[in-house]
């Protein structure tokens, strides 16, 4: 059993930065990949950025591609997620969630564990 709590939500104005982090207990950390999930008023939830075991490899949704930065420290059982260049359409609660597998991380559906979500809002 892995437990995720996020953190480091808030409100910004549009162009500024935010720095989330998902700290997890529980089980080896770093047995599992994690990703960052939003989810906006009356819309599915989207596959935002992935970071694998080590995190040598990341995963990035075109949308945030070059805004967003996905990073993790093992020892501190701790992934971070710094968001730069914000825009109004960044609006949503973002989830970190961990898988256990070590491919298709963009699907939703891979990943076992979920936090409990933490909002952002961008304001124009």
């Amino acid at each position: 059993q892995v437990q995720l709590v996020e953190s480091g939500g808030g409100l910004v104005q549009a162009g500024g930065s935010l720095r989330l982090s998902c700290a997890a207990s529980g089980r080896t950390f770093s047995s599992y990949a994690v990703g960052w999930f939003r989810q906006a008023p009356g819309k599915e939830r989207e596959f935002v950025v992935a970071i694998n075991r080590s995190g040598g490899s990341t995963y990035y949704a075109d949308s945030v591609k070059g805004r967003f930065t996905i990073s993790r420290d093992n020892a501190k059982n701790t992934v971070y997620l710094q968001m730069s260049s914000l825009k109004p359409e960044d609006t949503a609660v973002y989830y970190c969630a961990a898988s256990q597998n070590y491919y298709q991380l963009v699907t939703l559906g891979n990943y076992d564990y979920w936090g409990q979500g933490t909002q952002v809002t961008v304001s124009s």
